[in-house]
């Protein structure tokens, strides 16, 4: 983005009171078992306006980081899971705001029609930023049936290819630490993701959250989450496994401390990324040069927070 634009750029997350079929009784109810959009949403489930969350988030980045230009992430939910017409309002109110150059749309790859994607790409034809991001978790459907995701590796499959036929850009998210998946899984799953052909990824350390299956499953001791330094060593792996040309949009995740039952590290942010990046760098015999980057865009980071 700084080397586009000539300046920072930051994602301002959205809730736009979407909904997901896997909630509303369409595919089932309940969600995901690891599903309390609180996690990662800052909103909640009463979001204001799209135009104040983006003037609220603007403060903040602004604040604390100087960017004067922004994505509009719809993040909560599934924000492709209405009718076209009315997802168009939803991203023009957010496109209409001052200094936002782009959007990155969220959302499960069997909630894609060929008409959404169509609208995304006459955004992207108009000089905007756009992204589609595709919440996979794992290409194992015994995996993905097992957390009640509602869809399967095929649904993905199709919708990668017919968003790059449309050359649209497409990040990939994939959770680490699914129940029943060990590292094989995470890098076969990579492997399968690569081969279809992607530009972004994002990998989420799968956390224990309040209000979740998964949290049963976890009181009950059905569920054991990853330690910090076994999910560090994974990403490592991972980031090594990845094409330079990929860009990696995230590492880690976090959840709020009232929320968060396991582990404790997905409390913290700057703990996980900083133990990435030495892990990279330490790696002499297969250094990877993402692994210079991500230090320096880490020391960068943390700096400009001291600054703010």
């Amino acid at each position: 983005m700084l080397n586009r634009y000539g300046e920072r750029v930051h994602k301002i997350s959205i809730d736009a009171s979407f909904t997901c079929p896997n909630r509303d009784g369409s595919l089932g109810i309940g969600g995901c078992t690891f599903c309390n959009n609180t996690s990662f949403s800052p909103n909640g489930r009463e979001p204001a306006e799209v135009n104040q969350q983006i003037d609220a988030g603007k403060f903040i980045i602004r604040k604390r980081t100087g960017a004067r230009k922004y994505i509009a992430y719809f993040q909560a939910y599934t924000n492709t899971y209405a009718e076209t017409a009315l997802l168009e309002q939803q991203y023009n109110r957010a496109l209409a705001e001052p200094n936002i150059i782009g959007l990155a749309v969220g959302t499960r790859p069997d909630c894609v029609a060929d008409s959404v994607l169509d609208l995304l790409v006459s955004y992207q034809n108009k000089g905007y930023e756009v992204w589609l991001e595709l919440g996979l978790q794992s290409s194992f459907d015994k995996t993905l049936d097992r957390v009640n995701r509602g869809h399967d590796f095929e649904a993905y499959r199709s919708t990668l290819v017919r968003a790059r036929q449309r050359n649209l850009q497409v990040c990939t998210h994939l959770i680490i630490g699914l129940p029943g998946e060990n590292e094989q899984h995470y890098k076969t799953t990579l492997d399968r993701v690569l081969d279809l052909g992607v530009d972004g990824l994002k990998l989420h350390p799968l956390h224990v959250v309040k209000g979740t299956q998964l949290a049963n499953e976890w009181r009950r001791g059905e569920y054991q989450p990853l330690k910090l330094e076994d999910y560090t060593r994974i990403a490592a792996d991972l980031i090594q496994q990845t094409p330079q040309n990929i860009i990696y949009h995230r590492l880690t995740a976090t959840a709020s401390e009232n929320i968060l039952l396991a582990p404790s590290w997905c409390a913290k942010k700057w703990l996980p990324l900083n133990l990435i990046a030495q892990e990279l760098a330490s790696r002499h015999h297969f250094y990877h040069p993402q692994a210079r980057s991500l230090v320096d865009g880490i020391h960068q980071q943390k700096y400009l927070n001291m600054a703010g």
